[in-house]
């Protein structure tokens, strides 16, 4: 039932279908907090988690293990960390940008940094959204909650006072 979870809106005319949700996460204790905090949030949608950006590329390439697109389908959102080991987050946009073949799914970068050039960075780079990482799990669950309410993730559609002591940034209008 897709009214408990999240869900993309298509294009006019069709109904809301679940959403695939791709976390890419180093840090294992923030994995778990998104989690719980998806879980409090009552998202009863698939999501999946990997580890780097090197396992996000993976998943989105479809290569081992990750093959079977009726167990590992392109998501419709990508919750991307950018300081990651191996391949990091910007990488991740950065090829994301060049796979003109793939669907696109709605970014949001979730980091720690505040750094006006890593927000700057990444939403130049394909981020739709720029969030600092709350800093409690009544946060996180806030900003989960947030996302599925908004339901439509297109650009632009999600105030900021949806989060209050959050930071969101929109990806910026194409050019």
């Amino acid at each position: 039932m897709i009214g408990q979870g999240f869900a993309w809106l298509g294009p006019p005319g069709n109904v809301l279908s679940p959403l695939i949700i791709l976390v890419v996460e180093d840090d294992d204790n923030d994995a778990l907090l998104l989690r719980l905090a998806f879980s409090k949030a009552e998202v009863t949608d698939t999501i999946h988690f990997v580890r780097d950006g090197k396992g996000a590329i993976d998943y989105l390439s479809g290569l081992p293990p990750f093959d079977d697109r009726a167990r590992h389908p392109l998501p419709s959102l990508l919750v991307l960390d950018l300081k990651m080991p191996v391949v990091n987050g910007f990488e991740v946009l950065d090829w994301l940008s060049k796979r003109h073949n793939l669907a696109q799914p709605f970014v949001v970068v979730l980091s720690g940094s505040e750094s006006p050039c890593d927000i700057h960075r990444a939403c130049t780079s394909g981020a739709n959204r720029y969030i600092t990482k709350p800093g409690s799990f009544e946060e996180s669950v806030r900003v989960i909650r947030s996302l599925k309410e908004e339901r439509s993730f297109h650009p632009g559609l999600i105030p900021p006072s949806l989060l209050p002591n959050q930071k969101w940034w929109p990806r910026p209008p194409s050019a």
